[in-house]
């Protein structure tokens, strides 16, 4: 692979709804560029960028995969994204990196759910957009409503550079070539060849390249004179013009293809290198220093900066590090300075990644992608830099998990290597996360969905030999109590020998919620010693954790200690543990108990049609919704709605909505569950504790 300077660079992420085409597109776009002799297909897991085991097994990709095509004298970096939602941290950490969003919509489908979210993370990072309207070799497909149903959806300025060419026969042969609206001719076949537009498309590309000049005019003064007075704009002002729009944001052109066909990938290649932000052209990144925020110009003079996107844990090759250089220069065999773990880095070769093949690199100049290997202490979102000049860029922001499991190890070996590979998984992938629940007692792995959950226990399995068995977890309830209370416990212990005793009265009284735990000590007189203050703390806490009517652990309780006895002999540490302990519990069950579950506010994004079926479900599920709104056709739903309800909603919504809808969710308060809800929780825990 030939070296490029930061000017010949376009980076450039894949965006869609599932299966519109994306991973298809990157094949193409390599077989095209001459980079392979022959092209992948999805279905027989033969492609260049879905290379993993899982998804060759599956058929759609499950990561970002990097695939660099050399075309006219660039270096297009193309980030080739899933686009099932339960992977949109892969999404997220490409669109992070790239100057340019290609957004695939498929030329029947249109506008999908997974178009529109991915659409707003492009949004979220002011990315500049073009759409691809793959698929154009598919019976009813139509650029009209596509458009149609873009400007609907959006409400942008789409603009068609390119109109498809129809051919005679079904199948394959409805896209025969592309009217280029820019050069006005017609690109025919693969190869692009270019000759004069059929006859009876003529007057429609006049008319189509009308709105096309206009808004490569709008984007530049001198040229919105020039058209103005009626002058004629040359091919290269229009492509002028047309960049300027891009990176504004004042126009959207709109490209076709079909992927598979290998029918308008020249033409679209073409358009990436005239068109697409450089890396200089998307100007200087804010990084924070210790003085505050810097400016990092994208030149090798800069300070250096390379962003950390991506990692992945491998067994045998170890863990991989993917970064983008934002300023300055990369070497192979260097050193770099790790600002978040305050730890240098010791850097072996550099690579660029063609799919999973490593092509050594001497160096990565500023605004290029790449990889290296066995890096200690970097992590995903980390900034690499000069030891001498620290500085740290913004990482991908990921979001919440919405999917969890219990994940409990199948053999003794497995449970001493589970934390470890957990951790190892959650490394490679932000949107996983894993964690002990104390209040459970268990180890509880939270991913976007059922499949994604899934596919990280299937890589425990293959990749490093752990096995888990997976459930759905225990509900985190809380108990408290609801009214002041108080008691006393003598606790008296003789064994021949040195005894055991301690008196307690201890006052219960209940605290706002989310206060935590109080403890006050106010006997006078020295009824009991100051120094069984901490022993009665100590048997109070021990019980708070463990729970008292239901095993789950006690909050918002403050317990005052007024009064006790103690044995000038017998009484010891022990004992007042032992009394703290029980008068705890014997109050504490006088005090008016209740269980707390964890109630969630929800939002669900699904279009309009399933409204009636979306609210008709959360009817049953205890839900209390909290507003409505309509927004391009989506009907935007918020509600609290208790945990124990939602423990799989990823799935319910997928076959409510056909996997149109999407939601998210967090953690918003705790409050009482309903009684007979909550005497069916302590049956259970009854029934549990008898069969241990």
């Amino acid at each position: 692979m030939k070296e490029y300077h930061t000017k010949q660079l376009r980076n450039i992420v894949l965006l869609g709804h599932g299966s519109v085409g994306k991973t298809s597109l990157a094949e193409a776009m390599l077989f095209t560029s001459g980079a392979i002799n022959r092209m992948g297909e999805v279905e027989n897991g033969t492609t260049v960028a879905d290379f993993d085991e899982e998804e060759i097994r599956r058929h759609i990709s499950l990561n970002l995969a990097l695939v660099p095509v050399e075309w006219e004298d660039c270096k297009i970096n193309v980030l080739d994204t899933p686009g099932y939602t339960d992977f949109v941290g892969e999404a997220k950490s490409a669109i992070r990196v790239a100057d340019l969003a290609l957004i695939l919509v498929d030329a029947v489908s249109g506008v999908e759910v997974g178009t529109e979210l991915v659409w707003g993370f492009a949004e979220e990072q002011k990315l500049p957009r073009i759409v691809v309207v793959n698929k154009m070799n598919r019976e009813n497909a139509n650029l009209d409503r596509t458009l149609e149903v873009l400007r609907e959806a959006f409400g942008q300025n789409f603009v068609p550079v390119q109109l498809p060419i129809g051919a005679e026969g079904p199948g394959d042969g409805n896209l025969a070539g592309v009217v280029d609206l820019v050069s006005m001719q017609a690109l025919m076949g693969p190869e692009g060849k270019g000759t004069e537009i059929p006859a009876d498309m003529a007057s429609q590309a006049e008319e189509a390249r009308v709105p096309l000049i206009e808004a490569a005019a709008e984007a530049d003064d001198e040229l919105i004179m020039k058209y103005l007075e009626e002058e004629e704009l040359t091919e290269e002002e229009i492509q002028r013009g047309l960049r300027a729009a891009i990176l504004n944001g004042t126009a959207i052109p709109v490209l076709v293809t079909a992927a598979t066909a290998n029918q308008g990938l020249r033409a679209l290649l073409d358009a990436l290198v005239a068109y697409a932000p450089s890396p200089v052209d998307r100007g200087p990144v804010t990084a924070l220093t210790a003085a505050g925020e810097e400016q990092i110009e994208p030149n090798e003079l800069a300070p250096l900066a390379a962003l950390v996107f991506k990692t992945t844990a491998d067994p045998y090759v170890g863990r991989l590090t993917y970064f983008r250089v934002y300023g300055g220069m990369v070497e192979s065999d260097s050193r770099v300075y790790n600002g978040r773990a305050e730890e240098e880095e010791r850097l072996g070769q550099l690579y660029v990644m063609r799919g999973k093949e490593q092509i050594p690199v001497p160096h990565l100049r500023t605004g290029d992608i790449g990889a290296v290997a066995k890096l200690t202490y970097t992590l995903t979102g980390d900034t690499l830099c000069d030891k001498g000049h620290t500085v740290s860029l913004t990482g991908p922001v990921f979001p919440s998990p919405l999917f969890a499991v219990a994940a409990n190890p199948t053999s003794k070996a497995d449970q001493a290597k589970l934390g470890p590979t957990l951790t190892r998984i959650c490394e490679e992938d932000p949107t996983l996360h894993w964690h002990q629940e104390s209040s459970t007692r268990q180890t509880i792995l939270e991913g976007m969905g059922e499949a994604h959950v899934d596919i990280a226990v299937r890589r425990m399995k293959n990749r490093f030999g752990v096995g888990v068995e997976i459930s759905i977890p225990k509900v985190p309830y809380r108990e408290t109590i609801t009214r002041i209370q108080a008691d006393q416990y003598r606790h008296k212990k003789q064994t021949g020998g040195a005894g055991q005793f301690a008196e307690v009265h201890m006052r219960l009284e209940p605290l706002p919620r989310d206060t935590g735990f109080e403890y006050e000590w106010k006997v006078f007189g020295g009824a009991i010693s100051r120094s069984f203050e901490s022993s009665i703390q100590k048997g109070v806490k021990r019980v708070m954790g463990q729970g008292v009517i239901a095993g789950y652990p006690v909050v918002d309780v403050k317990a005052v200690v007024y009064d006790g006895k103690e044995h000038p002999v017998d009484s010891k540490d022990i004992a007042f543990q032992v009394a703290g302990r029980e008068v705890f519990k014997k109050v504490m069950l006088e005090a008016g108990p209740v269980l707390l579950e964890p109630i969630c506010k929800v939002t669900i994004t699904v279009p309009e049609e399933y409204t009636g079926d979306i609210m008709g479900d959360l009817n049953t599920k205890r839900a209390r919704v909290q507003g409505m709104d309509q927004r391009a056709g989506k009907s935007i739903t918020t509600a609290l709605v208790p945990l124990a309800e939602m423990q799989r909603y990823a799935t319910d919504l997928r076959s409510l909505t056909q996997g149109r809808g999407i939601f998210s969710m967090e953690l918003d308060h705790y409050e009482d569950v309903p009684a007979h809800l909550a005497q069916q929780i302590i049956e259970a825990h009854q029934r549990e504790k008898e069969t241990r």
